[in-house]
């Protein structure tokens, strides 16, 4: 006779279902929008529900994490759906989801070191996951902070929140087919494709900010760096301190006719402030490619490239993380491994410099 399930391994199918309709949720705008990070949270969401099948320790808190992170990602997506500008988010909000995915990360991390048989756990000792543990629980609360979430309650009927589910992926059908009828030409809506019903998780979508609105005075640096792209896959730094410019200058290069026609989708932009070391850095490009998260992705992440289709990756604000003197080593040595790549352009911020200067090459 089966055995009775516990209440903590109810919690863990409950969740698991609510984050399935999350990622199918997830799936609908990934497919319809070049809106960041989307399928990234997507490819997580799934990953972590087939993972919830196996996990044998510390399923309260387990579940917990995954609960707490199901209303995450529904503020996330009524974010997008309520966005005035057609699924467009401002910069700031993207900032906040750019440090969510991270959280998301080490999350799977934890639950992934709880599984039957984990080759995870032999990692980590266990004051490490006690730490990593506490760190995602303070995550998860700022979160709720940024994304003004009181309360989690997933002690409801779950035929219900199938039907409250079903009912969302309606509504951003529904504003998908609205805004699809209003696009201008001048490009306002991000819709890219229509929704397939079907993923495949080798694709990305692009996770690329807008071209400045106002951009003057720099037609000579812009022309400089375009002219390097004549050739092999440059590697550019554009020199100057915070505020100067940089970013504009970089996502107009992004959004220029030339550069979208030769690399199309496969252009990155990767704000490079949240990370504090090169882990954290290689995650966050990870991230925009697609890639499954893992403690470490550096390599996989030069491995995508390597065997990927010629590509164009910027990475913004990479002083935060190169200037500490702890990291700057390890910045740099994964910074070599990215200029290995014969056909990957990178474009990077250069600090400690007192002007625009001239684009060069690394």
């Amino acid at each position: 006779m089966p055995s009775t399930p516990t209440a903590n391994r109810i919690r863990l199918n409950n969740i698991a279902t609510c984050l399935t309709a999350s990622a199918i949720t997830l799936d609908i705008l990934a497919s319809s929008f070049k809106a960041p990070f989307l399928l990234a949270f997507s490819n997580t969401t799934q990953s972590l529900v087939k993972s919830t099948e196996t996990i044998k320790q510390n399923k309260s808190h387990c579940a917990e994490l995954l609960e707490q992170m199901y209303q995450v990602l529904n503020a996330i997506i009524m974010a997008y759906v309520k966005s005035d500008t057609g699924g467009e988010l401002p910069p700031h909000m993207l900032k906040h989801i750019g440090t969510v995915i991270e959280t998301f990360h080490q999350i799977h991390t934890f639950v992934e070191s709880q599984q039957k048989g984990s080759k995870v756990r032999k990692f980590f000792r266990q004051g490490e996951l006690n730490a990593l543990l506490k760190d995602c629980k303070a995550r998860l609360e700022q979160a709720f902070e940024i994304f003004e979430i009181h309360g989690v309650n997933l002690m409801m009927d779950v035929v219900k929140m199938k039907q409250d589910a079903e009912q969302q992926q309606k509504d951003i059908l529904d504003m998908v087919t609205r805004l699809s009828d209003t696009t201008s030409s001048d490009g306002v809506s991000m819709i890219s494709r229509p929704y397939s019903g079907s993923h495949n998780s080798s694709n990305s979508i692009s996770m690329l900010p807008s071209e400045p609105k106002i951009f003057h005075g720099r037609e000579s640096e812009l022309s400089d760096i375009l002219k390097l792209f004549s050739g092999k896959a440059p590697r550019i730094a554009i020199l100057g301190t915070g505020g100067i410019g940089k970013t504009s200058l970089a996502r107009a290069v992004l959004h220029h006719a030339e550069i979208s026609a030769k690399y199309t989708q496969h252009r990155y932009f990767v704000a490079c402030d949240s990370a504090a070391n090169k882990i954290e850095l290689a995650a966050l490009i990870g991230a925009h490619l697609g890639l499954k998260p893992e403690k470490d992705l550096t390599q996989p992440v030069v491995q995508s490239f390597i065997t990927g289709l010629p590509s164009f990756l910027i990475l913004d604000n990479l002083e935060t993380v190169w200037e500490p003197v702890e990291s700057r080593n390890n910045i740099e040595e994964f910074l070599s491994l990215l200029t290995d790549v014969e056909h990957l352009a990178l474009i990077r911020g250069q600090p400690k410099y007192t002007g625009l200067g001239h684009s060069s090459n690394l």
